[in-house]
C-alpha cells in the first residue's frame, strides 16, 4: 500500500510517517520503481505501536527503546515494565506540579476581585508581590 493508504490504515499522518522514516524510527518502506514508499502489515503495525506510544505521552526515545523491544521476540518483558514504570512516575510528577498549579490559580483567583480596581492579587503573585515601576517622565529625567 503506498503512504496514503498506510496512513489510512494506521492512524498516523502522512507528514508523520515520512518524518519517523527520516529520523529512522521506522525501517525504511520499500520502494517502486517509480521510488514511491510501499508499507505493508509490519510497517502499518509499527506505525499503529508508534501512534499508540505517542498517545500515551511516551518521548521518541522511549518510543524507540520501546520499538526496539517490540520487534524482539527474546526480550525480557522486564526491560519493558521498567520504562513504562518511569514514565509513569514522570506523569504522576507532572500531574502533581500540574494539581499544585491549579490550586494555586484557584486560590489566587478567589482572592481577586475581579472588579474595577487595579488591585490584583493574581499580578502581584506573578510579580513576587511588587507593583510595576511607573516609569519616570521626561521633564524628571532631565534634572
Amino acid at each position: 500500500m503506498n503512504i496514503g493508504q498506510a496512513s489510512k490504515a494506521s492512524g498516523v499522518s502522512t507528514k508523520m510517517i515520512r518524518y519517523y522514516d527520516e529520523i529512522g524510527l521506522v525501517r525504511p518502506a520499500s520502494r517502486t520503481e517509480s521510488n514511491y514508499r510501499e508499507f505493508d502489515e509490519r510497517e502499518i503495525n509499527e506505525l499503529r505501536f508508534i501512534r499508540r506510544a505517542r498517545s500515551l505521552g511516551f518521548s521518541m526515545p522511549e518510543i524507540t527503546q520501546l520499538l526496539s523491544l517490540w520487534r524482539d521476540r527474546d526480550r525480557p518483558s522486564r526491560e519493558v515494565k521498567a520504562i513504562a514504570e518511569r514514565h509513569v512516575n514522570e506523569l504522576d510528577a507532572r500531574i502533581a506540579e500540574m494539581q499544585t498549579m491549579a490550586d494555586t490559580l484557584r486560590h489566587l483567583s478567589h482572592c481577586c476581585a475581579g472588579d474595577e480596581r487595579p488591585d490584583c492579587p493574581i499580578l502581584a503573585d506573578l510579580t513576587g508581590g511588587s507593583s510595576p515601576v511607573e516609569p519616570k517622565s521626561a521633564h524628571v529625567r532631565g534634572r
